[in-house]
This record gives C-alpha cells, sequence and structure tokens, in this order.
C-alpha cells in the first residue's frame, strides 16, 4: 500500500521548451481534481535550496486554479528553470572565486519533507530526468516527463517542444529561399539539437532545404560544394543548407561555442558559419549564415505540442495515484504509458541511420553531405 498523496510538486528543468505551461496545467488541474494540493519549485530546484534568493516562503509558488488558468497557449514556464541546478552536483561559489560541484540532494529531501511534499513531477530532458531518476532510487515518489525541442529522449514516440521548434525553423526557412533566391546566395542555417538531428532533419525536409548535415552522419563538404555549382548549372543560383549544431565534419570536432561550465556539458555553436565559409570558398559564391538559436525555444506551443503536454501532465499525476514511481510518462504510438526512468535515463535517441525519414530525404535527391 503506497504513501498517501496529499501535496504534491512540480518542477522544470534544463532549457525551456514551448508546452511547459501546459504540463504545469494538466498536473495543477489533475491533482486538484483528486483533493490534492499543489506546488511549483522555482528555477528548478533552486527554489529549495537558494530559498535567500526569494525571500520568505517564496521559493515555492501555490498552483491554484485561477493561478494556471489559460497558461497552455503561453511560451515558456511559469515556474522559471535552470540547467545549473543538479542537488546531486550543485554548483557553489568559493572563497578564490572557483566553483566546486557538491551533493545537495539530502538538502533537496529534508526541504521536501519540511514543506510536505509527498510526491515530485520533475518535467525535464535527458539530464533532469536523470536528477528525477536517483531522487527516485533515494525514496522520492517522482514522475518525469520528457521534455526538450531536441526530440532527442529515448523511451518516447516524441517530445513537447519539438513540433513547434519544427514550425518556426521551417517557416524560417521558407523565408530564407526568397532572400537567397534574390541575391544569389547559399546560406547555411544552424538550428538547435545538440547531438542529435532531429530538427534539422524534420525542419530541413519541410522547408525544402537542399542539403542537411547531421550529427549522426559525419559530412563531407565536397559533395554539398558540388550540389551547389549543379543548381547554379541548372539555372537554380540559390542553395539552403540546413546544419545542426552538433554536425561535425568526417575526422573533425564538432564547434563550440564556448568553454563548457562546471558540470554542464559543453556548449555548441558556430558550425553553421565554418559550413557558410567553406562553401563560399569551394563553390566560389557568396554565402552566409543564419543562426536560428534560442528563437526556437520561445513563443506560443503548437496545438499538437499544447495537446501533448496535457496529456503527459495528466498521466503524471495518474501515474502518481496509482502509486508509480521512479517513471518517466512517454507516448507509445497513440498511447501515453510509464517506462521505467532506469530505462531512459541518461540515454540518447538519435535520428536512426535506416529510418524512413532519412531515406526520404536521399530519395528527394537532398544532399546530406555523404
Amino acid at each position: 500500500m503506497h504513501q498517501p498523496i496529499r501535496r504534491i510538486a512540480i518542477t522544470t528543468g534544463g532549457g525551456d521548451a514551448p508546452g511547459l505551461n501546459a504540463v504545469i496545467q494538466a498536473v495543477t488541474r489533475s491533482a486538484l481534481q483528486r483533493g490534492w494540493t499543489c506546488v511549483g519549485i522555482r528555477d528548478g530546484y533552486d527554489g529549495l535550496l537558494r530559498p535567500e534568493r526569494y525571500g520568505p516562503g517564496e521559493g515555492l509558488i501555490p498552483l491554484t486554479l485561477p493561478r494556471v488558468d489559460g497558461i497552455a497557449a503561453l511560451g515558456g514556464t511559469l515556474l522559471g528553470s535552470t540547467n545549473q541546478g543538479n542537488p546531486f552536483a550543485y554548483p557553489v561559489r568559493q572563497a578564490d572565486g572557483s566553483t566546486a560541484l557538491i551533493d545537495r540532494s539530502q538538502d533537496l529531501l529534508d526541504a521536501l519533507s519540511r514543506e510536505r511534499v509527498d510526491a515530485l513531477v520533475a518535467v525535464g530532458g535527458d539530464g533532469s530526468l536523470a536528477i528525477a531518476h536517483r531522487l527516485a532510487q533515494r525514496g522520492l515518489p517522482v514522475v518525469g516527463v520528457p521534455k526538450t525541442i531536441d526530440n532527442d529522449l529515448d523511451g518516447t514516440v516524441t517530445t513537447f517542444g519539438f513540433d513547434t521548434a519544427v514550425a518556426f525553423a521551417s517557416e524560417c526557412i521558407d523565408r530564407l529561399h526568397t532572400t537567397a533566391a534574390s541575391h544569389h546566395r547559399i546560406i547555411a542555417v544552424e538550428v538547435m539539437g545538440r547531438y542529435a538531428g532531429w530538427i534539422a532533419l524534420h525542419a530541413g525536409l519541410a522547408g525544402g532545404a537542399h542539403a542537411i548535415l547531421l550529427p549522426e552522419l559525419p559530412f563531407d563538404l565536397a559533395p554539398v560544394a558540388e550540389m551547389v555549382r549543379r543548381r547554379d548549372a541548372q539555372g537554380q543560383s540559390h542553395s539552403l543548407v540546413v546544419v545542426a549544431e552538433g554536425a561535425h565534419p568526417r575526422g573533425g570536432e564538432r564547434a563550440l561555442s564556448g568553454p563548457a561550465e562546471a558540470g554542464h556539458a559543453e556548449r555548441l555553436g558556430g558550425m553553421g558559419e565554418q559550413v557558410s565559409q567553406a562553401l563560399a570558398r569551394l563553390a566560389g559564391k557568396d554565402a552566409r549564415c543564419v543562426v536560428l538559436g534560442h528563437l526556437l525555444r520561445g513563443g506560443s506551443p503548437s496545438a499538437f505540442d499544447r495537446v501533448a503536454a496535457l496529456r503527459f501532465g495528466a498521466a503524471a499525476v495518474r501515474a502518481l495515484a496509482a502509486g508509480l514511481s521512479g517513471v518517466m510518462v512517454a507516448l507509445d504510438g497513440n498511447t501515453v504509458r510509464p517506462v521505467p526512468l532506469a530505462d531512459v535515463a541518461g540515454r540518447m535517441k538519435a535520428v536512426p541511420l535506416d529510418g524512413d525519414t532519412l531515406a526520404t530525404a536521399r530519395d528527394l535527391g537532398i544532399c546530406l553531405g555523404q
């Protein structure tokens, strides 16, 4: 017999994604339907680990029906987020100015106990769900919700935020076709996605890109330059190349926008500019780079992402009500079901090289730098 739940908390960690507020709304309304109370932890776990930042009693946000009414259509997250708040490796500034990583997981568990929180809904990507898994191992009832625009979480068909990011990237590529054609240019469009090429592949297909460079396929720019020259010879004087931020040349390194900070993954960025400069030399054409960057994270979620986020949030509460813990709610076909966090935490879902989406790109004659 599992412990009765009276009060739950929700946290949103890592990079923001369209649909986070829809999850918050669904979790809150589903919890209140069951007679539970619901609170949101500010900025990942910082609301409990750094209460001095918020003032007495302000590290938690009481989530009521009026508080969440209408927020499903809003981008961002009502609770705030951070990618620097891992309680198992929490950054603490030292007297000499350096940063040390210390384990504050017990501090977090003690704070949750003081706040009479019986269970946690952890909304996040691979890092946040790995933290959720470890908290569940420590005895805290936890259910994870998969969030990332990158769509790189294992165990679920899709993550909310991905559809919105792809739709916006596709619109940007549509617009860049006209300006590239007007000036007879190559334009490299760099998109997010870290080590997975889901956004680049789907947005490139939807936007009619002529080349797509993915992390899963280390590229050679000679075939891309040849594709540009062939288009020029056919009277098609512009070319659009979509570049995933984690893409890299065969035998080369990924481009980094800056050094990794203590306890964080390396910061990717700059490959689009490298590709545009190299293609300008190889193809003998004017080339420019457009980096979509954090524009892909912002804005109102698509209808698909709103519905997916609402389904995930409601399913998370159902899982807690059923006594489940250490699971992530995942989309499996047309059904949302719980899968063990142990099976998905720390595992990345890359674009399958034998999948039909990549085969479609090849069938359409899109250059993959191979």
